[in-house]
């Protein structure tokens, strides 16, 4: 309970500190929309070419995007020492890690939602008959974008050039499951759609190993 109860008012801080400011969601949303409407222009929206293009450039805004976000995610903490405060009011140092993921994980999935409109705009597929199926699909890769993304934050952190360091560490770790992704999203935006059973099954996995290993290795991330 202990655990829960920390990680609710951790999380709490996370949302309060974001809605206050916007800054990330303001910017992660121009940034991928400027992408979303530039690269529309390049494909005709009535052929086939958007259906099978569109779902890789979609996640590939998201990559870049979720850099952006997940950079300050610890940084934040810096300034007055916030992190080894946090350390010290809480009794498992996986509450930090828990709470920081899952604002992640929301920001990143509200982000998508707010978008897909856009998006279905822009490249003309439909989304409404496979809705619920691609709000699971965004579900599973924000988590696992935050997931491994926010345990690469707290390394990257303490690095001179931390600012380079981030996108290279997350660029081949994220490779799999931006793939799966796009996959997934791919064959749910299909003329004769269907549920990429394989894709959702790997996210799920990719999500389990990698929360396994932070709950294991998470106090040692921590450590300047």
């Amino acid at each position: 309970m202990s655990l829960l109860s920390n990680t609710a008012v951790l999380l709490g801080k996370e949302l309060r500190t974001e809605f206050r400011s916007r800054e990330l969601l303001t910017t992660t949303f121009i940034f991928i929309l400027t992408i979303i409407v530039l690269f529309s222009f390049t494909f005709d929206p009535t052929s086939d070419e958007s259906r099978r293009f569109a779902p890789g450039l979609f996640w590939l805004a998201f990559l870049f995007a979720s850099s952006l976000m997940l950079q300050s995610c610890f940084l934040r903490e810096q300034p007055n020492d916030t992190l080894s405060a946090l350390r010290l009011s809480v009794s498992d140092p996986f509450s930090i890690f828990l709470a920081k993921l899952a604002a992640n994980a929301l920001f990143l999935l509200l982000t998508e939602l707010l978008l897909l409109p856009f998006f279905t705009v822009m490249y003309n597929v439909p989304v409404l008959p496979v809705l619920h199926w691609l709000a699971l699909v965004f579900f599973l890769a924000s988590l696992g974008i935050s997931i491994a993304g926010t345990a690469l934050s707290a390394i990257s952190a303490q690095a001179r050039m931390r600012e380079l360091l981030l996108p290279l560490l997350m660029l081949p770790l994220l490779t799999p499951i931006l793939v799966a992704s796009a996959e997934a999203t791919k064959a749910l935006l299909d003329r004769a759609p269907y549920v990429p059973w394989a894709g959702m099954g790997f996210l799920t996995v990719f999500d389990v190993v990698f929360l396994t290993a932070i709950w294991l290795f998470g106090e040692y991330l921590l450590e300047e």
